[in-house]
C-alpha cells in the first residue's frame, strides 16, 4: 500500500483533474447523440453499437489517460530527476529523496505507455495508429525544457489530445467542436504553466534550462500567460456558438473565464506566495465545473 501511496504522489495523480474533464467533453460531445438513438430507434447514428459497448469505450477512454498521463509524469519525474535533487523546492521528490528508484520509475514508465497503447488498440484501429504519436507528444515534453522555452506549449499540447481523443474513440472521426476543445486546453495549459514555472527561475536560469520565464521575466511572462488564457477563453466562446449550446453551457463559460481572471489577480511577479492556489485550486475549479456543466447541457437542453 505504501508503494502505491508513492508511485500516486510521485505522477501527481491528483493533477488528473486537469485533463480529465475535458477528455469527458470529448466523450459525452459523441456519445450524446448515441445514448439519445437508444431510445429513439428512427435516429441514425455515425456507428451501431450497444450501450454497454459504449460504456466500455468509456472505461478504456479513462484507462487510457490514467495510463498516459502516469508514464508522462513518470518519465518527467526519471528525466529530471538530476535537476530535483538540486532545486530545494523539488528536493523531496520520491526519486532524489531515495523513496523510489529510478529504474523501478523507468520500467513503470514502460508499463503505463504498453497498456496505454494496448487500450488505445481495443478503442479502435485509428486510436491504436495514433497512440505511438500521443506518446512521442506527452513523453517527449519531458525534453523540451533542455532547448526551448516554449516547453509548456508542448505540456499543453500533451493535454489537449483529451477532448480530440476521447471523440475519436466514440466517432473515429475528427470534427471541429473537439478541435476547439482542445485549443482551449493547450492555452489554458500552457498559460498556467507559465504561471507555475515563475517560482524556478532563477534555478533554471542558474542551470541553463529553458523557461518563458527565464526567457522573458517575470512581468512579460505573466502577459504572455494572460494573452494565452484570452485564446483559452476565445476558444470555449466560439466552441459554444458552432455547437448551439444552451444557457449551462454559457454559466460553465463564464466560471472558466472567471477562474482565469482569479489566478492573474492573485500572483503578481514580486508575489508569488499564491501560485500554488492559483495552479491547483483555480484551475482544478475551472476544469472540472466548467465539463460539469458542458455536459449537463448537453443531456439537459440537448436530449
Amino acid at each position: 500500500m505504501t508503494t502505491v501511496k508513492n508511485y500516486l504522489s510521485l505522477i501527481k495523480f491528483s493533477h488528473t483533474i486537469f485533463a480529465m474533464p475535458f477528455a469527458m467533453i470529448g466523450f459525452f460531445l459523441a456519445a450524446t447523440p448515441l445514448i439519445k438513438s437508444f431510445f429513439d430507434t428512427e435516429l441514425i447514428t455515425v456507428e451501431q453499437f450497444s450501450a454497454g459497448d459504449l460504456w466500455v469505450k468509456f472505461g478504456l477512454v479513462v484507462l487510457c489517460m490514467v495510463f498516459a498521463r502516469s508514464a508522462a509524469m513518470a518519465f518527467n519525474r526519471y528525466l529530471d530527476r538530476k535537476f530535483d535533487g538540486l532545486n530545494p523546492r523539488t528536493a523531496i521528490r520520491e526519486i532524489p529523496a531515495g523513496i523510489l528508484k529510478a529504474d523501478s520509475v523507468l520500467w513503470f514508465t514502460i508499463i503505463c505507455s504498453i497498456l496505454f497503447m494496448v487500450c488505445a488498440g481495443l478503442i479502435n484501429r485509428l486510436c491504436l495508429y495514433l497512440s505511438p504519436v500521443a506518446l512521442l507528444v506527452v513523453l517527449g515534453y519531458s525534453y523540451t525544457k533542455r532547448f526551448t522555452p516554449l516547453c509548456h506549449l508542448v505540456l499543453g499540447l500533451g493535454l489537449s489530445l483529451a477532448p480530440i481523443g476521447a471523440y475519436l474513440a466514440v466517432t473515429g472521426r475528427f470534427d471541429w467542436l473537439p478541435i476547439l476543445f482542445s485549443i482551449a486546453v493547450i492555452t489554458w495549459v500552457s498559460g498556467f504553466d507559465i504561471i507555475y514555472a515563475l517560482q524556478d527561475e532563477e534555478f533554471d536560469r542558474s542551470h541553463r534550462l529553458n523557461s518563458i520565464p527565464v526567457w522573458l521575466g517575470k512581468v512579460k511572462a505573466l502577459r504572455f500567460s494572460e494573452f494565452l488564457h484570452l485564446i483559452s477563453a476565445a476558444s470555449v466562446i466560439t466552441a459554444g456558438f458552432i455547437g448551439s449550446f444552451g444557457w449551462l453551457y454559457w454559466v460553465g463559460v463564464v466560471i472558466f473565464a472567471g477562474c482565469l481572471i482569479y489566478q492573474h489577480s492573485i500572483v503578481k511577479p514580486n508575489d508569488l506566495r499564491r501560485v500554488n492556489i492559483a495552479f491547483m485550486t483555480a484551475n482544478g475549479i475551472a476544469s472540472v465545473v466548467f465539463a460539469a456543466f458542458v455536459i449537463a447541457d448537453l443531456f439537459i437542453l440537448k436530449f
